[in-house]
């Protein structure tokens, strides 16, 4: 038993550092050390202050602490009690004043920024307005100014103040999107939050759920799609576009009266679930499997990713409310095409 004891000793100090080194691994287009907008940026100062003042606090501890180890430690032969000196009035008032300062310091930039980025932008007639409305799992971007509701991809103009009203259609949910600004919560019972955000660059950022939200929370991803005010105009207005349904007529029949019950494509169809106008030109499908259209690594093309979903929702994202397209009496071959149009349907922006 002593031997065991002995053994778990010398490995808890190597499980340490294994923790500490695996807790800077991650991605990088989650990370907060990438700001990517003024939000962002100054959240990122705040956290450099912090740290820099606790390890400026830190190193001043334990060196005093060192300094009095060694000068006051006993010495050989030295076996009398030391003086006991106490109620110094001038290093009372120096311990007590340097953190009041150091809190201070912390203090008049944080309270700051919180008031700055806690402004409510709603009523701004400058700022775009999106409505964020989250579900099990996935997310629902509305903006009421300009008649579109889409999902999954969220596109914004460069440099703009877009205005976020943040609600729940089901359980608590938190929109976070690391590079542009911190968490805010989507609450239940019919509460609604506000936030801020800015881009400053064209890019695409990557959007978390960062509530523990059921089976599927680590998979409820979204985009966030950064453009100049050219190309926002533009894919609004390619949006708003009559539908397009698949050229087969008994296809687009059994379309319509089975999936556009809960979705839509353009002018036409339900709200219930996500919104398919355009879906052949976003980077991904049900949010994580990769389209080849995002050049990055693991992808594959679009239609792949359609079937991949379409052939078994639960397998790709566990707790999902969508029916199973087999269920619904699609075949396999049926599956393909629908497959294969929504591919194809891509939105010129």
């Amino acid at each position: 038993m002593m031997k065991r004891w002995q053994a778990v000793k010398r490995l808890l100090p190597l499980m340490a550092m294994f923790a500490l080194v695996l807790s800077g691994c991650g991605r990088e287009d989650l990370s907060v050390l990438r700001p990517q907008g003024p939000v962002a940026q100054g959240q990122l100062d705040l956290i450099k202050l912090s740290i820099s003042i606790m390890t400026v606090v830190m190193v001043v501890v334990f060196g005093i602490a060192a300094y009095v180890l060694v000068k006051f430690r006993r010495k050989k032969g030295q076996d009398e009690i030391p003086e006991q000196v106490e109620g110094n009035h001038k290093l009372e008032i120096i311990w007590t004043a340097i953190p009041l300062l150091l809190v201070l310091v912390l203090a008049v930039p944080t309270i700051q920024k919180v008031f700055a980025y806690g402004e409510n932008d709603w009523n701004n007639p400058d700022a775009v307005k999106v409505e964020v409305t989250s579900h099990q799992f996935w997310w629902e971007f509305n903006y009421p100014d300009y008649g579109v509701r889409t999902a999954q991809e969220l596109v914004v103009p460069v440099g703009k103040k877009i205005a976020f009203q943040l609600k729940t259609n089901d359980v608590l949910h938190s929109f976070w999107v690391p590079s542009l600004g911190g968490k805010m919560d989507t609450n239940t019972e019919g509460s609604v939050n506000y936030m801020t955000l800015v881009a400053d660059k064209a890019d695409t950022y990557i959007g978390k759920c960062a509530e523990l939200c059921g089976p599927s929370h680590g998979f409820m991803e979204f985009r966030v799609k950064a453009v100049d005010d050219a190309a926002f105009d533009k894919w609004v207005a390619a949006f708003k576009e009559p539908a397009v349904l698949p050229a087969d007529a008994a296809l687009a029949e059994k379309f319509k009266t089975n999936c556009l019950s809960c979705h839509a494509v353009g002018d036409q169809g339900g709200a219930m679930g996500p919104n398919l106008t355009g879906i052949g030109s976003r980077e991904t499908i049900a949010s994580i499997l990769l389209n080849d259209i995002s050049g990055k690594p693991g992808t594959k093309p679009t239609k792949d990713n359609l079937v991949e979903w379409l052939m078994e929702p639960q397998a790709v994202k566990p707790g999902n409310t969508m029916p199973n397209p087999k269920d619904l009496g699609f075949s396999d071959e049926e599956i393909e095409q629908i497959a294969d149009y929504l591919a194809n349907y891509k939105l010129d922006n």
